[in-house]
C-alpha cells in the first residue's frame, strides 16, 4: 500500500485510535470516545508513551489514522533471557481493510522488535476471529498455545 506511514502515536492520535476500538464489537471491551472516559484513555495513553516497555504505533494515510498496535517488550527467563514482543490491540478503520494494511502494520512490528533484540513476536486473537486466524498464520505466526484470561 503506497502512501502508508507507520510512526508512533502522539497526543493527536489518541482520539482515532479510540475510534478504531469503537469499531470492534467484539474486542472493544465497551471503549467509546466520551468526556466522561477521556481522562482514563488519556491516563493509559501517558502510562504506554512513559514507558520503556511499551511502544504504541498509527497507521496513517494522508492525514487519517487508519490502523493502530501496542508492542510490549517481555523479558524472559525461558529461552535463555530471550526477549519477546506481545503485539496487542491490532485494529485496523472497517473501510479500510483488505487493502494490506494490516500486512505493512505486522511487517513493521517485526521489523521494529527485531531492531530491539527480540527472539519472538506473539499475540492472541480472539477464537471466533477465523478471518483473522487465517491472516496472521499467512504472515507465518503459528498456533502454538492456548490462552486463557480472567477479569478482574
Amino acid at each position: 500500500m503506497s502512501g502508508l506511514l507507520i510512526r508512533q502515536a502522539g497526543d493527536e492520535d489518541l482520539e482515532a485510535i479510540i475510534r478504531l476500538h469503537e469499531e470492534d464489537e467484539l474486542g472493544s471491551h465497551g471503549d467509546a470516545w466520551t468526556p466522561e472516559n477521556r481522562p482514563a484513555y488519556e491516563a493509559a495513553f501517558e502510562a504506554i508513551t512513559h514507558s520503556s516497555d511499551n511502544e504504541l504505533f498509527v497507521a496513517v494515510t494522508g492525514d487519517e489514522v487508519v490502523g493502530t498496535f501496542q508492542l510490549t517488550f517481555i523479558p524472559n527467563l525461558t529461552g535463555r533471557g530471550a526477549l519477546r514482543v506481545k503485539v496487542e490491540s491490532v485494529k485496523v478503520k472497517a473501510a479500510r481493510r483488505s487493502q494490506g494494511i494490516g500486512a505493512k502494520m505486522m511487517e513493521f512490528a517485526e521489523k521494529y522488535a527485531r531492531t530491539r533484540g527480540a527472539a519472538m513476536l506473539e499475540l492472541s486473537s480472539n477464537k471466533t476471529r477465523t478471518n483473522a486466524h487465517r491472516f496472521y498464520e499467512r504472515l507465518g505466526f503459528a498456533r502454538s498455545h492456548e490462552g486463557f484470561k480472567k477479569r478482574l
